[in-house]
C-alpha cells in the first residue's frame, strides 16, 4: 500500500516522525508553503533557547514574538526539511490533489516482499 503524506500546518518533534514521515517509510512526502516542520514549536523553542535574554528584556512579550518570528523563518518552514530530503516537494495548496494523483499512479506498481512468517513458534 503506498504511503503519501501532505503536511498542511504543524509537524513538530515526535509527532512529525510518527505521522508517516520519511523516517518510518513513507513513499512520498509533501508540504504546503505555510507548514511548520521543526523539533519544537517556535514559542516553546524561544522560551528555552532565549530564557536569559527574555528575563532581562524590558518588554519580554514583544521580544519573544520577534524571536519566534525569526525562528519560524529560519527553522520552522518546509524549505529547510525539503533541502535535507525529509520532504520531497513543497507544493501549493491548489496542487495537492494533482500531486496525490500523480504519486499514487507512480506508486501503483509498488511491491513489498513480506516475510514468509512474522513470528516464530518454538516447539513446546
Amino acid at each position: 500500500m503506498p504511503k503519501l503524506t501532505v503536511i498542511l500546518r504543524k509537524a513538530y518533534g515526535g509527532a512529525y516522525c510518527v505521522m508517516s514521515s520519511k523516517h518510518i517509510g513513507a513513499d512520498f512526502n509533501a508540504a504546503w508553503p505555510t507548514a511548520e516542520v521543526a523539533v519544537m514549536g517556535p514559542d516553546a523553542a524561544v522560551k528555552i533557547i532565549h530564557r536569559r535574554e527574555l528575563a532581562e528584556a524590558a518588554n519580554p512579550a514583544e521580544m519573544a514574538e520577534q524571536l519566534a518570528t525569526a525562528y519560524r523563518e529560519r527553522f520552522a518552514n518546509p524549505y529547510g526539511v525539503a533541502a535535507r530530503g525529509y520532504v520531497d516537494e513543497v507544493i501549493e495548496p491548489a496542487e495537492t490533489r494533482r500531486w496525490l494523483i500523480r504519486n499514487l499512479a507512480f506508486a501503483r506498481a509498488k511491491r513489498q516482499a513480506t516475510p514468509s512468517r512474522k513470528h516464530g513458534n518454538i516447539p513446546l
